[in-house]
């Protein structure tokens, strides 16, 4: 049970989009696995972007299953959500990893996770994300599995100020009864 001024967390409250990953600087064009290795050379920055409560677990773990082998790209557990946290990385579209990250979370449910473990979650960082084909790619799947674009540089001014502006025209259109 929470204490007063604590609020449980669910895995929405941890998931940011974008992620921003300039401490990488990454030369065009570059591979997932140079992704993985300057994640994973770079943790501590990696971990102040993600946020809090996580550690490191795994990077390529690996699941037998059936004849095949599968490897997750990074695993790291939440303290705070109680959870392990599987990130598949990809260059391009980020619909196309759903049933692979939904295969890994059910794998980690079933053998990895312990009886005081909450259900994994998955987050698929790329470079591209539609909105739409993930909404259609996550529909009927119960697993908690989150898409989120990731970005190796910060907004130049022009798209900052693209950004304000759009946000200051949709403020206009709000109407504000009492």
């Amino acid at each position: 049970m929470a204490s007063e001024g604590h609020k449980l967390l669910k895995a929405e409250d941890i998931i940011k989009d974008p992620y921003v990953f300039e401490f990488l600087k990454l030369p065009e064009p570059y591979s997932e696995k140079q992704l993985e290795e300057r994640i994973t050379s770079n943790l501590k920055m990696f971990f102040l972007e993600l946020g809090k409560g996580f550690s490191f677990v795994a990077r390529q773990f690996r699941m037998d299953i059936g004849k095949n082998k599968f490897y997750a790209d990074l695993v790291f557990y939440n303290k705070n959500l109680r959870c392990y946290v599987l990130i598949d990385l990809k260059i391009g579209k980020a619909s196309h990893s759903v049933g692979q990250i939904n295969l890994y979370l059910n794998y980690f449910k079933s053998n990895i996770n312990s009886s005081s473990d909450n259900e994994p979650i998955g987050i698929i960082l790329s470079n591209h994300k539609d909105n739409i084909e993930i909404k259609y790619a996550l529909g009927g799947i119960s697993n908690k599995i989150f898409a989120s674009k990731y970005q190796l540089s910060l907004p130049s001014s022009e798209e900052l100020k693209k950004v304000v502006e759009k946000a200051k025209n949709s403020c206009k259109s709000i109407e504000i009864k009492e």
